[in-house]
């Protein structure tokens, strides 16, 4: 039997490389891109033009309305809709700030066609994307709640600050101990989930409901 196609939209600033993804997209057959935009405000009028899509990618630095003003409009105004964002760098910040906004996912600029299929797929059937980052373990206690790990007070409140903008620095001065302690927090949760990012914790935080935005 014949699946639906993802209706997709693509919001990237750049002409040449938001034609280009369009483009490699429409070949596969399980993806229908409805419309591109140039920028946040773009998007909103053509939102008002097509069907909705299912699944927005999401470029992060655009002039007028950025990815993170976008996404949040998206998440007020069509919270149905899934937003995988665009990154040029693994940012911590970038990425933790779209999350923040509503992202359920990201990909690197860099990724090929065929992985960026693989995110779109997953997005919209999960409702998140956990890229090659966060590994199977943190997928499985996503997933599986009862099974999940005993954290102490201070590594979930290291866990709630890393959900923040603030440095691993910052977050030893808001929890009254040294830089070396944080370290030790981050590489017991590290163990504990599988994990290798900030981004990875930041993530399973979410998903958990552990610190909610």
């Amino acid at each position: 039997m014949e699946t639906d196609k993802i209706l997709i939209a693509i919001v990237d600033d750049h002409t040449l490389f938001r034609s280009g993804v369009a483009a490699l997209m429409n070949e596969f057959d399980e993806l229908t891109v409805l419309f591109e935009a140039e920028n946040g405000q773009h998007m909103q009028q053509q939102l008002a033009r097509y069907p909705l899509p299912g699944v927005i990618l999401m470029d992060i630095n655009m002039p007028l309305v950025d990815g993170y003003e976008a996404t949040k409009w998206i998440k007020d105004n069509h919270p149905q809709i899934k937003v995988l964002a665009l990154s040029m760098f693994e940012d911590d910040k970038a990425v933790i700030k779209m999350l923040q906004s509503g992202a359920s996912g990201y990909v690197l600029k860099e990724s090929k066609p065929r992985e960026l299929l693989q995110a779109i797929k997953a997005i919209n059937e999960k409702g998140t994307y956990i890229n090659e980052m966060v590994t199977g373990k943190l997928m499985r206690s996503v997933t599986d709640k009862d099974e999940g790990p005993n954290f102490t007070k201070k590594e979930l409140d290291f866990l709630k600050f890393c959900c923040s903008e603030l440095t691993y620095k910052e977050i030893a001065d808001q929890m009254y101990v040294s830089p070396r302690t944080v370290d030790n927090y981050r590489e017991s949760l590290f163990l504990k989930l599988g994990l290798k990012t900030r981004t990875g914790l930041v993530l399973y935080a979410i998903q958990n409901e552990i610190f909610k935005f």
